[in-house]
């Protein structure tokens, strides 16, 4: 195997040039940089994240390395951090390809009384700045629905399972996978293959109200419940950044956790354990607020116009 760094120098000098940058970005802001553990006590359990288990010698309970620091960052807020953000190297299992290495970089970063919209318009601002985009490139927010029928012609929140398995194996899916997808296996399939391709050539396009079914850890819209608060963000086809309104209520957090350890129960995926620092975190009082996670290396992909994420990693997975 070769000694030397995947990433050309230029490459990694820009790289470091850039997160200075996005320190700036937010030491002009007065938002706080924190540091949180990479080794954590608890999986995630998100159906489609898989953590990586580390057995530490003479500790006998396994840990893991954490997909996000956002367990512990909002920990931090309810003590009363107030806004903060952090840099981080995240780990994922089952996750490696032209867009995906198992260790990569996240700028994730929490405001306090912010709503979606107004974080929106922030992570426009960062997004534009690491990218090297003029004020001339737009910036454009539609919802999930309006992306959907757009670039496809159908209506996610109200098509039948059927319409959508059909469309799905109409964008190349195949059709015995399709036969076996749940509804929600289906609408990622198309967001992930289908519509987020199609986003933002020529403008930083946010999508925005995901279906409730897919909120994760955002508040669902209060004028319409069918949605959640959540947003990503697409640019030439790529999602750069996922965020959240907060939910803050424990109960209902503790609900979603449950239905996801169930659903990984039926396909024979391991169930974790809740952390419970989180839901005590939620009961002693989240403040209102929003965050998002944006992915650094996907970033510095199109700033340099590399086809891989290997290009822009000093020492990728095949070569840590």
């Amino acid at each position: 195997m070769s000694w030397r760094p995947t990433a050309a120098l230029p490459t990694l000098r820009l790289r470091a040039e850039l997160l200075a940058a996005a320190r700036q970005f937010f030491a002009d802001r007065a938002v706080l940089e924190v540091d949180t553990p990479a080794l954590v006590r608890h999986a995630v359990t998100d159906l489609h994240i898989h953590s990586a288990q580390v057995q530490l010698p003479g500790h006998a309970s396994p840990l893991f390395l954490h997909t996000s620091p956002e367990y512990a960052m909002k920990r931090l807020l309810a003590a009363g951090s107030g806004d903060i953000y952090q840099i981080a190297h995240v780990f994922r299992g089952e996750e490696r390809g032209r867009l995906h290495n198992a260790e990569f970089t996240l700028i994730e970063w929490y405001r306090c009384g912010y709503s979606m919209q107004q974080l929106m318009q922030e992570v426009a601002q960062l997004a534009r700045l690491l990218l090297g985009l003029t004020e001339q490139v737009p910036v454009e927010a539609v919802s999930y629905a309006q992306a959907f029928q757009r670039t496809l012609g159908c209506a996610p929140l109200t098509a039948d399972d059927a319409t959508l398995r059909a469309l799905a194996m109409r964008e190349r899916l195949d059709p015995q996978l399709a036969a076996r997808c749940s509804r929600d296996e289906l609408l990622d399939w198309l967001m992930g293959g289908a519509v987020g391709p199609r986003l933002g050539a020529d403008t930083l396009c946010f999508v925005h109200r995901y279906p409730a079914s897919q909120a994760a850890l955002a508040r669902l819209d209060a004028d319409d419940p069918r949605v959640a608060l959540r947003f990503e963000l697409y640019y030439r086809g790529l999602e750069l950044a996922n965020g959240f309104e907060e939910l803050t209520d424990r109960a209902e957090q503790c609900a979603r956790f449950e239905t996801d350890r169930q659903q990984r129960r039926q396909r024979g995926l391991p169930a974790p354990e809740v952390d419970q620092a989180l839901l005590a975190a939620l009961a002693a009082g989240l403040p209102p607020a929003s965050g998002v996670a944006m992915g650094f290396d996907r970033l510095l992909m199109l700033r340099v116009g590399a086809p891989d994420i290997s290009e822009v990693l000093a020492f990728p997975l095949e070569r840590a």
